[in-house]
């Protein structure tokens, strides 16, 4: 082969492996570590109910993905879809009468996507309030939830509030 040929030949492979090699970095997917992510969110959860304490708003707008397609149910049965019906309870929340006295949080289990950016979680909740100076707690509670990460933040895109069945 002449040197010629070789030098060609020899610029071909290169370029070929050159062209696989950006082609596999591009196409490679970072493999997602929940490690980090998972006290984030762990502290989003906490938040959706840490936020009522000193009735701050801007934390709870800040916790929850307040558009059309929030979802919340409650045990009472009360079920919130969208924003707009959301706003509606903050009428209740921001009253005098009602007094957040703390919640506590156990079981909870955090799960990923694979991807990353969506977590679901199950936990048990003992939500501590009072109305009119009278107990109006959630006690024995299941609570579930989906959160997404949106612009960097993760946020409860629906939650479920229910009691244990009573046999």
């Amino acid at each position: 082969m002449k040197t010629r040929s070789k030098i060609i030949l020899i610029s071909i492979v290169i370029t070929i492996l050159i062209y696989l090699g950006f082609k596999w970095e591009r196409n490679k997917v970072t493999a997602f570590s929940s490690e980090s992510e998972f006290p984030i969110v762990e502290q989003t959860i906490k938040n959706a109910l840490g936020w009522a304490k000193n009735k701050d708003f801007v934390l709870l707008h800040n916790t929850l993905s307040l558009d059309s397609t929030y979802l919340e149910v409650n045990p009472t049965d009360r079920i919130v879809i969208g924003y707009e019906m959301f706003k509606k309870s903050e009428e209740f929340f921001a009253n005098p009468e009602f007094k957040a006295i703390g919640f506590e949080i156990t079981d909870l289990h955090i799960n990923f996507s694979r991807g990353g950016d969506v977590a679901w979680f199950y936990c048990h909740l003992n939500d501590l309030n009072e109305w009119k100076g009278q107990p109006a707690n959630w006690e024995n509670t299941r609570w579930t939830g989906v959160l997404e990460k949106i612009d960097g933040n993760w946020k409860i895109r629906q939650q479920h509030f229910s009691y244990p069945k009573q046999q």
